[in-house]
């Protein structure tokens, strides 16, 4: 039987949720999940929860949506107290050091990189990008720094092809990290495990994705282009300007694969278009436009 831990859960995206779904599955429910405001998503801008709150309504856990964690918000937060542990898993925000402070045993966060290396807002996506091999999760101890605490525990994740779609890597990730934090969350609590102080001289820090960074130059190095393809999957996504028919068009690269060390192009999304075989639409007269023309 799980133990009776009462924590609260600070998080937002898929990620966070994968991380709830091993939680539970472990006996571990939160008393109260943080997440981030509704937001409008997709083309026509609607409304929508965070994936965190659609899992907190579908399993009855009262939910706090704060647009900013403000002093009134901590105290309406420890005043639900008491508290055991916080859990952050990607909520989004920086959160005050007198937050951190309230649960008895801390403040717990699940990073998807091997600390000290890849802190920071983009370690799934930088790894990628980066071309870090080896990968993983790492469950630490929040303090006043980014993500600079102490570590509980770490663990790789074998791939089986290198360099992996950014999606998979973090559905990889986000399973790896839920399970390791139902396992030692308890370890935790019961004092059966130590944090240890990270190696700070071998940190690096990857930056925040920005749409700019998906332009890639198709007469630039392959292999360089398909960790771009693959490390920006999703959004923003890698992208490059065509001509056609006197037009300008913008044309997103869905997926790629590396062929005799040529980049072969599978499938597109052309500005306005549907999803397409990379062949068919070069067949429509289409012809890339050099990176510097486009972005001038």
């Amino acid at each position: 039987m799980a133990p009776n831990i009462r924590f609260c859960f600070f998080g937002t995206p898929e990620i966070s949720v994968a991380i709830l779904d091993a939680l539970y599955g472990a006996g571990l429910t939160p008393a109260r999940i943080v997440t981030r405001a509704d937001a409008p998503a997709g083309r026509g801008k609607v409304l929508t929860a965070p994936p965190a709150k659609e899992w907190a309504l579908a399993h009855g856990v009262p939910v706090s949506q704060p647009h900013k964690v403000t002093p009134d918000v901590v105290a309406e937060i420890a005043q639900d107290g008491p508290w055991d542990v916080f859990v952050v898993a990607a909520y989004g925000k920086i959160l005050p050091q007198a937050l951190l402070d309230i649960p008895k045993h801390g403040t717990l966060n699940v990073h998807p990189s091997l600390l000290p290396r890849l802190r920071g807002p983009s370690p799934i996506r930088s790894a990628i990008l980066q071309d870090e091999r080896e990968t993983g999760v790492s469950v630490m101890l929040l303090d006043a720094e980014m993500d600079h605490g102490p570590v509980l525990a770490q663990e790789k994740i074998a791939l089986d092809e290198w360099p992996p779609r950014a999606q998979i890597l973090e559905n990889l990730l986000a399973k790896k990290g839920g399970d390791m934090l139902a396992t030692i969350l308890p370890q935790w609590i019961a004092g059966t495990i130590t944090a240890r102080e990270q190696d700070h001289s071998q940190a690096t820090i990857c930056k925040m994705i920005r749409k700019e960074m998906g332009l890639i130059d198709l007469s630039a190095d392959p292999y360089q282009n398909l960790l771009k393809i693959r490390g920006l999957e999703g959004w923003p996504g890698a992208y490059a300007f065509f001509e056609r028919g006197g037009q300008k068009i913008r044309v997103h690269i869905l997926t790629a694969h590396l062929d005799a060390g040529a980049l072969i192009i599978d499938t597109v999304r052309p500005e306005g278009k549907r999803d397409m075989p990379y062949a068919d639409f070069l067949r429509s007269g289409a012809q890339p436009i050099p990176t510097f023309a486009a972005s001038s």
